[in-house]
């Protein structure tokens, strides 16, 4: 007999992208009902209500989200005690090996250079050039580092999507740093070393990108 059971289809990057662009619009409602509700007493129930989460409402769900609270609140002290007990001993996991990619070692370094820059030239919170460079980058750090932290090859489509991002983060933060450079005193050799590491990340990205969607055609073919 035939097996009528379709294989589980692996998302490409623009699957990705649209599950990403979905989860974007639910955590943006969420901090919108956060905030507007923080100080009611009845807040999670509200919250639940206007998101949808229907099944959090019933006695069942209160008692799933207190037992999953809990078990959290175990997770985290075991952990804790783990760390206490191994030191700085433990190995090194997968999950943290993005850490030594040099692309996610470049873009970190240059959100610690850009505060450092911020603090010699002072009085630049209130620029909105200033904090949308610094905010932007940061932002292409914590994509890259998501990309880069799932060697999977099923979820080659996922890194593809978080790289897309990280990308355009990194487009706006080189278009805030053009802005800010024209409208402050900026001395010119950290101007140009500013552009250096930009222009170095974004093309670190896009070669990334070419390479995994290179794997993508190689193992699955064109889309």
């Amino acid at each position: 007999m035939a097996d009528d059971q379709e294989p589980e289809k692996i998302w490409d990057e623009y699957d990705w992208e649209r599950f990403l662009q979905q989860q974007d619009r639910k955590t943006e409602r969420y901090m919108e009902l956060l905030e507007k509700y923080l100080d009611d007493p009845n807040r999670d129930q509200i919250i639940a209500r206007e998101m949808g989460w229907n099944h959090l409402l019933d006695e069942e769900g209160k008692s799933w989200a207190e037992d999953v609270d809990m078990r959290f609140t175990e997770e985290m002290e075991l952990a804790e005690a783990d760390e206490e007990e191994n030191g700085d001993c433990e190995p090194e996991s997968e999950s943290e090996s993005f850490e030594m990619h040099p692309l996610y070692q470049a873009s970190f370094a240059l959100t610690v250079w850009i505060d450092q820059l911020f603090e010699e030239i002072g009085d630049l919170q209130n620029n909105p050039h200033a904090v949308r460079l610094a905010t932007q980058s940061a932002i292409a750090s914590a994509k890259l580092a998501a990309a880069l932290s799932d060697d999977d090859v099923d979820e080659i489509g996922m890194t593809i999507a978080y790289l897309k991002r990280a990308l355009k983060a990194t487009s706006n933060a080189m278009e805030a740093g053009v802005h800010l450079k024209q409208e402050i005193k900026f001395d010119r050799e950290k101007g140009a070393k500013l552009d250096h590491r930009l222009f170095q990340i974004r093309d670190g990205i896009i070669e990334l990108m070419g390479e995994y969607r290179s794997e993508w055609r190689r193992r699955f073919g064109e889309r």
